[in-house]
Order: C-alpha cells, then sequence, then structure tokens
C-alpha cells in the first residue's frame, strides 16, 4: 500500500467518523465506530469499516447508513480536496466481533486453570 493509499484512509475515515457523528441521527445507546477504511489503489472505492457495539443494533445502524449514503457521499465530496474521489460503501467490521470471540476463549481458558 502506498503512502497516499495511506494518507487517503486516514483522511475519509476522519471525515465519515465526523460526518456520521453529527449527521446521522442513531437511537439513544447505540455506539458506532469506523475502524478502518481501505481504498482501492485506483482511488474509485473505499471500504468504510463499521463496528457496532450490540449485536441487535447491526442491521438497523447498516440500514440508517444505507439510507444516508447519497448525503454523506455528497458531503465527503465537497470536503475532500481531491480527485477522484473515492466512492464510499459501509461494511460491517469482522475483526473486532473475531477479537472479541479470542478474548472470551482466552478468559475461559484462564479461569479454568
Amino acid at each position: 500500500m502506498t503512502k497516499r493509499i495511506q494518507r487517503v484512509n486516514e483522511l475519509i475515515k476522519k471525515e465519515i467518523s465526523q460526518l456520521i457523528l453529527r449527521e446521522v441521527e442513531f437511537p439513544k445507546n447505540v455506539f458506532v465506530t469506523v475502524t478502518r477504511v481501505e481504498t482501492s489503489p485506483d482511488l474509485r472505492e473505499s471500504k468504510v469499516f463499521i463496528s457496532v457495539l450490540t449485536q441487535e443494533d447491526k442491521s438497523m445502524v447498516f440500514t440508517l447508513l444505507n439510507r444516508e449514503i447519497y448525503a454523506l457521499q455528497q458531503k465527503i465530496n465537497k470536503r475532500l480536496k481531491m480527485r477522484p474521489i473515492p466512492k464510499i460503501l459501509f461494511l460491517e467490521e469482522k475483526r473486532t466481533a473475531e477479537a472479541g470471540k479470542i478474548e472470551e476463549i482466552l478468559e475461559k481458558l484462564k479461569s479454568k486453570r
């Protein structure tokens, strides 16, 4: 991955995080985190990985985000001073769920000693 792609990933992560915080209305007690961004080498699309604290809220969060994706994309287009501006795709972050399962397993192993 080039330095430019890394910088683009960080920039998009920062901007999307701020937009989600300010622009998207989630019900109370719903915690949403932008964990990482992966931009294609040709800068055509950026996969924005989203982590949701509880499994029950996940489908509702992605429904809301995908409903607002056009407005969020427009705001990103205005904020970023680069060309081309990647198309945003929201994806579920699976790494954090896997990490949580590993932590659970480790805790069970510790308690069995």
